[in-house]
């Protein structure tokens, strides 16, 4: 039974977590603030942290400085809760070496989603490291060579070229060469397709610290979707041919990238079966939802987005979604100005069936 360590000083939620952690058959050890944390840490060494930020005497990124800085220690998978969504605290808490970031208020599955992607990956990076030496080369020793994926995309913000879009604007067209890649370092990107009628599909959202533009490492194979900036956008951008030779000098970065994309792959099943079995109000709900967690807006905020897109993700047509949001308006789940969409239910719109 894996071991897991709960950092967190609001007690309903330390315990309120590690009751639905332990049903999902973990074993729970917890501190009420970062020094305590660290203490256990090192006590216990458990299989994985789950720290909040924001606490008193030890904050989270103390917490994952100490554990980092120790031999005993740094190795074990770190995830930051918090309710800080800035992007800039979000790559502060990466860059330090977190393996993953949830913002609060975080849904159950999120959570054990990271959980078992991070145990997972641990046991895969620990299976690499001990057949390292049986190599007569050493991957993970070459100075040129990336360590992780949060180093990865550090390359991409200090070498790649940098190039901003306004809301609206084309990124790349279905049909262009794919030639770079993309780390988006702030705003939204909508990837999107036509279909025979002339119809705008929305194939799926990026947000900041996203990877944008991937096809394939055959050099002259075009993108097969288009992308588009939601609201103003900044990219960072390497070439493939770049990127490939990253690749092949870590294996490790090869396996987070490989395990990144397997995770967006199920995103998008996910969003399929919803478009092809779902009603119309469960479609509805569910892409507000989206939307507002791809913007990084906490639920009392408004969310600016256009009638079409939501319609284009949710897979419906534009006059459905119409009727469909003024229901909601009066049921009370939701509130309407303009373009605005305000959420009111937040528990309501997730059980929308």
């Amino acid at each position: 039974m894996k071991k897991i360590l709960i950092i967190e000083d609001d007690s309903a939620l330390r315990e309120n977590t590690a009751e639905m952690l332990e049903l999902s058959n973990y074993e729970v050890i917890s501190a009420p603030n970062g020094k305590v944390g660290i203490e256990m840490a090192n006590q216990h060494k458990p299989d994985l942290v789950v720290c909040d930020i924001m606490m008193p005497i030890v904050d989270g990124y103390g917490v994952l400085e100490s554990l980092s800085s120790n031999d005993s220690t740094m190795h074990i998978p770190f995830i930051f809760l918090s309710a800080k969504t800035e992007h800039t605290e979000v790559r502060k808490g990466m860059d330090m070496g977190a393996d993953d970031y949830l913002t609060k208020p975080f849904e159950e599955n999120e959570l054990l989603s990271a959980i078992e992607s991070r145990l997972a990956k641990a046991e895969i990076l620990s299976a690499a490291i001990k057949e390292a030496p049986k190599k007569k080369t050493n991957e993970e020793g070459d100075n040129d060579s990336l360590r992780n994926l949060n180093e990865l995309k550090n390359f991409f913000d200090d070498n790649g070229v940098i190039s901003q879009f306004k809301k609206g604007e084309i990124i790349y067209k279905e049909g262009d060469h794919s030639n770079y890649v993309y780390l988006i370092l702030k705003g939204v990107v909508k990837t999107h397709k036509m279909d025979e009628s002339g119809k705008e599909l929305i194939t799926a959202l990026h947000q900041a610290d996203d990877f944008l533009g991937f096809t394939t490492f055959v050099d002259h194979l075009p993108y097969e979707e288009s992308a588009s900036a939601i609201e103003e956008v900044e990219l960072a951008g390497i070439s493939k041919q770049n990127l490939k030779e990253i690749l092949e000098k870590s294996k490790l970065v090869s396996l987070e990238m490989m395990n990144l994309l397997s995770h967006n792959i199920s995103e998008v099943k996910q969003q399929l079966l919803q478009m092809a079995y779902s009603s119309v109000r469960k479609k509805t709900a569910q892409t507000i939802l989206q939307f507002a967690q791809v913007l990084n807006r906490n639920p009392e905020d408004s969310i600016k987005i256009s009638r079409y897109d939501l319609a284009s993700v949710a897979g419906i047509a534009t006059e459905s979604l119409i009727r469909t949001l003024s229901g909601f308006k009066k049921d009370g789940l939701i509130e309407i100005e303009g373009r605005n969409i305000k959420i009111l239910n937040l528990q309501g719109l997730r059980n929308v069936g």
